[in-house]
């Protein structure tokens, strides 16, 4: 399970979807379904619209939210449309029923896909308000019997602190759950990272944005961290 942010699919222009990056990604995942990876994405929708941030603007947050998850229907079509551009299939799938944009999502559809050497792109979170895309990555990850969850960032691993506001931060090699909640970490959400605690997913965090990165994660490579 790749879980990515919106955030990073804007690329440098800070919103909406940067189609370098786009690229980018599309290549990277190309290249490790062809050495017999199956792959399921969940991305976010905060390049477009955050449920969160509309509801703090005087949005309904139950609609807000909605509107986020329809943010992350967009961006899995421009994923996926990359991913079809570069000769990799790939089947969205929408955890609410939005035919024909994307087929509405069960595990044994997108598992069905996954072995047939497409990417299963999963989208629209859970299809519930007051939940985050880690919890839905979290939760498909789970459910389409994930050996473990990718959280692909702009930095290349969990630091002490924030590495781009504090310059002593250190970063670690691996970190337990627990540690990640008692010292406060913004890995993921609580929910997400209890729920891959509860189901013994372990999580990877790294730099998705240097190219090859997603290759060498699934090589072993010690390049992010583990939580674990």
């Amino acid at each position: 399970m790749l879980k990515l942010s919106g955030e990073s699919l804007a690329g440098g222009q800070g919103h909406g979807i940067d189609t370098t990056r786009l690229n980018e990604y599309a290549a990277q995942i190309k290249e490790v379904v062809e050495s017999g990876v199956e792959v399921a994405i969940v991305i976010g929708g905060g390049n477009i619209f955050r449920g969160l941030q509309g509801a703090s603007r005087g949005f309904d947050r139950v609609k807000g939210d909605q509107m986020g998850m329809l943010a992350t229907v967009i961006n899995s079509l421009a994923l996926s449309s990359a991913l079809e551009a570069v000769g990799q299939k790939a089947q969205v799938f929408t955890a609410i029923n939005m035919f024909p944009i994307g087929e509405h999502y069960s595990k044994w559809r997108a598992i069905g896909a996954m072995e047939q050497g497409a990417v299963a792109i999963i989208s629209g979170g859970t299809g519930n308000p007051f939940f985050t895309t880690d919890t839905g990555s979290a939760l498909r990850g789970i459910e389409v019997e994930a050996d473990v969850m990718l959280k692909g960032t702009r930095v290349d691993g969990i630091y002490t602190a924030d590495p781009e506001k504090d310059p002593t931060a250190t970063k670690f090699s691996e970190i337990t759950y627990d540690e990640v909640y008692t010292r406060g970490l913004k890995v993921m959400d609580l929910t997400a990272t209890a729920l891959c605690k509860e189901n013994h997913l372990p999580i990877i965090v790294f730099d998705m944005d240097h190219p090859g990165n997603l290759k060498k994660v699934l090589d072993g490579e010690p390049i992010g961290t583990l939580v674990y």
